[in-house]
């Protein structure tokens, strides 16, 4: 167990910059909050939820120098990076730079979200099972490098979640390569071309000191934007933990052939991984294999999770940045379950209705957490600013009675359009086969 009390006696609270204006900010400074040490929360560029509970610093999350000055003039203590961007862009080094400490990996470290194909060549290297995958930079190259449908089809770089399209034929594979290599849609030269695998979708997380990887409880989400799995591809409609099918040793065995080598790899490369390295697994038939890594918390995953932690997340975050980093950490959790639903905006994922009046969530139990994505104040009235808009967490002693307090949270809040799906946690609770 992580000790109780924080690392050293203190005087004044310790400052925590969280960047980012999404659900998943919300929900970690939710749990920085709950922190024995009290700390005082600022946040980058935020929005309408978090300025309840953090101090808003009107600063774009792509806006390497303007974060790094503010995090300098505010004599910040730690620097949260939650989108993938900024880390991308080499904010931490920024940051590192300015003598400033911050939560997530390099640059260099952070290739292995940034780059597709580099995540590959890193499991390859490490010993990873992944899918067997091949590149191409044309849409003739793809089409020659598909032997059987469905395919996988993915923009090599960054896509917010939505670079990624499972093609049932070559009608639909030849239009999505003339999309990605031709359109430029996304902006890669690349596209990855993958084996389809065929099993359970569930995100394993592992909070890292650059040499251990230590899971946080495992969660599943849902990526596409309509019930039954249907649809185009989402940042996240809703998520659930724990996953029924991962008790504590088959995490471990998880954590032992997926995220440790990894972290192993990163390391000997000469950029080692700090932060939170993010499994996308498949469970299969012939065992885990991973999907995708991403180099930060998960959205909307981390709604699910940060209510479940009874852990110091504060304490934990530091310690990944220390001499001693995570050595003999455990992270506690809630034996209760979590539902996690997202209403999104109309028009949401392709062309998301901005500016409706949002309603009801005064009616919302204090037992509920409303975390904030898309939301802003106009005039007095929050409306909504983006397509994920609200995040709607509830806890319960099994997934069935959080799944119910969830969804009649959900039907609390109005605005116009409004859209979710109904199928979040339907089938939690019992092992898929």
């Amino acid at each position: 167990m992580i000790p109780h009390g924080p690392l050293c006696c203190r005087t004044l609270p310790v400052k925590v910059l969280v960047v980012g204006s999404g659900g998943r900010e919300h929900a970690i400074i939710h749990a920085l909050a709950r922190s024995p040490q009290q700390p005082e929360l600022v946040c980058a560029p935020g929005n309408a939820g978090i300025a309840a509970e953090a101090r808003l610093l009107g600063i774009a999350v792509d806006d390497i120098e303007g974060l790094v000055a503010a995090a300098r003039d505010e004599a910040v203590e730690l620097v949260v990076v939650g989108p993938e961007v900024p880390l991308v862009a080499g904010l931490v080094d920024a940051l590192q730079e300015a003598g400033v400490t911050a939560f997530g990996p390099t640059r260099a470290a952070a290739a292995l979200e940034g780059s597709k194909e580099f995540a590959k060549q890193a499991m390859a290297a490490a010993g990873v099972p992944t899918a067997t995958w091949s590149r191409a930079a044309t849409v003739a190259e793809g089409m020659a490098a598909i032997s059987s449908y469905p395919t996988v089809l993915k923009a090599d770089g960054l896509a917010a979640g939505k670079g990624v399209v499972i093609a049932a034929d070559a009608a639909e594979a030849r239009a999505t390569l003339e999309a990605f290599l031709v359109e430029r849609r996304f902006g890669t030269e690349t596209v990855l071309i993958e084996e389809h695998l065929v099993g359970d979708e569930l995100s394993l997380f592992a909070l890292c000191d650059g040499e251990r990887a230590i899971a946080l409880a495992p969660a599943r989400d849902y990526k596409r934007i309509f019930d039954g799995d249907r649809g185009p591809n989402t940042g996240g409609m809703g998520s659930y933990s724990p996953v029924a099918e991962l008790d504590d040793a088959v995490i471990a065995e998880i954590v032992a052939t997926v995220h440790q080598p990894i972290v192993d790899h990163m390391r000997e490369r000469g950029t080692p991984f700090h932060g939170l390295l993010y499994g996308g697994l498949m469970l299969t038939a012939n065992g885990v294999r991973v999907i995708e890594f991403n180099a930060r918390f998960g959205d909307p995953e981390t709604q699910a999770l940060m209510p479940r932690l009874r852990s110091d997340l504060l304490d934990a975050l530091l310690r990944t940045t220390r001499p001693g980093g995570l050595r003999g950490v455990e992270l506690d959790w809630s034996p209760q379950s979590s539902v996690t639903v997202i209403l999104a905006s109309a028009g949401y994922p392709e062309q998301p209705r901005l500016g409706s009046p949002i309603s009801g969530l005064e009616a919302v139990p204090s037992t509920i957490e409303v975390t904030h994505s898309g939301t802003v104040e106009r005039g007095g009235q929050l409306v909504t600013n983006g397509g994920r808009v609200l995040g709607v967490t509830a806890l319960g002693d099994d997934h069935a009675s959080a799944r119910a307090a969830a969804y009649a949270a959900a039907q609390m809040i109005e605005f116009p359009g409004m859209q979710f799906r109904t199928d979040i946690a339907a089938h939690a609770g019992t092992v898929r086969t």
